[in-house]
């Protein structure tokens, strides 16, 4: 039987909360005078300008590419009055562990070409007519294939189709030739070049797919190679439109010759995440983070120049208002991390464990720059099941606050902070406030080994992401101009975060929390009764513990300790009382701790820490389960976290199908062994 509520009950919880609404101030949360100052000094231009310095750098990790950029921005913080600016220095060599990431060797690319080659013969006599080039990592960086290495071959063209399986080279003689692929580089390598001999890989792969990802026949995406394999061996990227005239001309029976030449090397480097800090008043050691990554192919303007140039627009904003007295300096000191993706966020935390002890919180931004052409839509997500927190809501109100404002302006009805770059867009903002999803450094920061909570500030999907056409060219500056408000606004009300802010932080949740008791009780109605009343105990559960983070930051009024107490009534009476979790046993009744000597996640960069510590194990099938709203990945990422030695593995399985959907008790388990298995945790006595 379904759990049933009232819809009196609804309406009542709601109309205070409304009514309160209908009142209170168009800006939330901080004083009128803070955002005004924000709105006249934040420059959408500035941050546009910053990011084409950056595009022009090829960054890849612990690469001279990645090192010019890093010096930049390091250049760029200390002219606007940083302190603690510092181009650190972590070794990439292979074989240091930052946690659960094997640190990879620096990669520096230095020349690539990829040309067809023609002869004619004369009297018997074969001459080498001019060629034509079919790839310049000069003008097109993504054409080379990451962690390719150094080749110079001459040899004829063969297609093996995806080039995945066995039977795609029954009857075909690759030894010493190239092979033509409609599959990603890496997981042609160990068949193509490893078994059957091939010297290197042509591929048209269609990573990041997405409903614009064969549109554009133009576009060339970024491809991959295994960082820690010892073998020497290339790939190109070639575009759909010369993929398909390529496979078609050898479909007719054509020999193609082709030239490859490729410059590059994977050498023992540094990893140089840059770090920078606005001190606070108050020298408690705590600080607000902005964090961002530095890293990629060229150009890479959203992803993610337009992070990077973003969170330095934040870090001029507030130093300038600080020093011209506009705003007082926080309470909390702000610190800006420039890193390149994971790895370097990684060795950042395992190389510095006193800074980052100091971090509170974290705003993330990872693409927040798409124009109209990108197809991008604007998210400001939340913080997972796992890490039930107030900072989400900080974050999406001033997401929301934003959408108004930017409504209004475009519909000239109002709008007195639009936040509109002179030479950007004046559309509305229309942003998502969307719930958690993975996919960049936020996941490390809120990962259960450091429970840092986390506001993701991202685009998603967007047509360009990793291929030659994400262009400067394609940012708005307007857009860059919203997001650094966003990141600006939520950074000041969290460093300065007091009891006396608490009341009109507690106005923003309720008013949040409603909006996830619909969504809730949405997805309830189509469960089964079991599963209704684990999804409707989480929800409570997470909600409560939400509010009680705020104790982590500032005391909570006693005022608003009883407006919350009587609001998680009404909500256990709209609710309903799910009965209790059924007692568990067997293997759902087991209870895992995490071992606190392995740090991190499983998902990592190059690197799979479950796969190498558990050689000869079969992979757990829960990382190929896909529930209602979440992947393996997702499913895996959130178990892990959940393992604190008190919950079951029953708990557990009912907390992630909360979040993602149901999923089989039996699939849990076999993950959880699978990770006692690799020392990862460790069945609780």
């Amino acid at each position: 039987m379904r759990i049933r509520f009232s819809l009196a009950a609804l309406v009542s919880c709601a109309l205070p909360v409304a009514a309160a609404a209908q009142h209170a101030s168009t800006v939330p949360l901080l004083p009128e005078r803070t955002v005004a100052a924000l709105a006249g000094e934040l420059s959408g231009a500035s941050a546009k300008r910053n990011l084409e310095f950056i595009t022009r750098q090829h960054r890849m990790r612990a690469s001279k590419g990645f090192r010019a950029a890093a010096d930049f921005v390091a250049a760029q913080a200390k002219s606007y009055g940083l302190e603690e600016v510092t181009v650190h220095e972590f070794p990439a060599d292979g074989h240091t562990m930052y946690g659960t990431q094997k640190a990879r060797l620096g990669w520096d690319p230095e020349f690539a070409e990829l040309w067809e080659v023609a002869f004619e013969t004369h009297r018997d006599l074969i001459t080498r007519k001019p060629g034509v080039r079919i790839a310049s990592f000069e003008d097109e960086p993504v054409v080379l294939a990451e962690d390719s290495d150094s080749a110079d071959v001459t040899t004829t063209l063969v297609d093996v189709g995806a080039g995945t399986s066995e039977k795609d080279y029954a009857g075909k003689d690759v030894r010493g030739k190239l092979v033509l692929t409609s599959e990603a580089p890496g997981g042609v390598v160990p068949l193509a070049i490893d078994k059957f001999g091939a010297k290197g890989v042509i591929s048209a792969a269609q990573n990041q797919p997405n409903a614009w990802s064969r549109e554009d026949v133009n576009a060339i995406r970024w491809g991959h190679l295994d960082s820690f394999e010892a073998r020497h061996t290339f790939a190109f990227m070639v575009s759909l439109k010369q993929y398909r005239a390529l496979q078609e001309r050898l479909a007719s029976g054509e020999s193609i010759t082709l030239h490859a030449i490729v410059r590059a090397s994977r050498h023992v480097a540094t990893y140089n995440p840059v770090t920078a800090l606005i001190p606070g008043s108050d020298r408690k050691a705590e600080e607000i983070v902005l964090s961002c990554h530095l890293d990629h192919q060229r150009p890479g303007a959203n992803d993610n120049a337009s992070g990077c140039a973003t969170i330095l627009e934040v870090a001029r904003t507030l130093s300038k208002l600080i020093a011209d007295g506009k705003i007082a300096r926080p309470s909390r000191s702000i610190r800006f991390v420039w890193p390149c993706e994971v790895e370097c966020t990684l060795a950042l935390f395992h190389s510095q464990p006193e800074m980052r002890a100091r971090f509170k919180a974290v705003i993330h931004m990872d693409m927040v720059g798409g124009g109209q052409v990108t197809k991008s839509i604007f998210h400001v997500g939340r913080g997972p099941a796992s890490l039930p927190s107030f900072v989400s809501d900080v974050g999406q109100r001033f997401g929301s606050f934003m959408n108004s404002e930017s409504q209004m302006y475009a519909e000239g009805t109002g709008g007195k902070y639009p936040m509109v770059s002179g030479e950007g867009g004046k559309e509305p903002q229309l942003g998502d406030l969307a719930e958690f999803s993975m996919g960049s450094d936020h996941e490390l920061y809120q990962e259960a080994s450091w429970k840092i909570p986390a506001i993701y500030l991202n685009d998603w999907p967007d047509r360009y992401i990793h291929t030659n056409f994400d262009l400067p060219a394609n940012i708005d500056p307007t857009k860059l101009q919203r997001a650094a408000f966003i990141g600006a606004a939520s950074a000041l009300f969290l460093a300065n975060l007091k009891s006396s802010d608490v009341p009109a932080l507690w106005d923003a949740m309720e008013n949040a929390s409603l909006r996830r008791l619909a969504t809730m009780l949405d997805r309830r109605a189509t469960l089964p009764s079991v599963e209704a009343a684990a999804l409707t105990r989480n929800f409570l559960a997470q909600e409560r513990a939400a509010f009680e983070s705020i104790a982590s930051f500032a005391a909570i009024p006693d005022s608003v300790k009883q407006s919350a107490g009587a609001y998680f009534q009404q909500l256990e009476r709209i609710t309903g009382s799910p009965p209790p979790t059924e007692r568990a046993s067997g293997d759902a009744a087991l209870v895992f701790a995490r071992n606190a000597s392995v740090t991190g996640p499983m998902v990592v960069f190059g690197y799979d820490y479950l796969a190498d510590h558990t050689k000869g194990r079969a992979p757990p099938k829960l990382l190929e389960y896909q529930g209602l709203r979440g992947n393996g990945e997702e499913y895996g990422y959130e178990v892990l976290n959940f393992v604190d030695g008190k919950r079951s593995v029953r708990e557990i399985r009912d907390a992630v199908s909360s979040e993602y959907g149901p999923v089989d008790v039996a699939l849990v388990t076999e993950y959880l062994r699978s990770l006692e298995a690799a020392g990862v945790v460790r069945a609780a006595k």
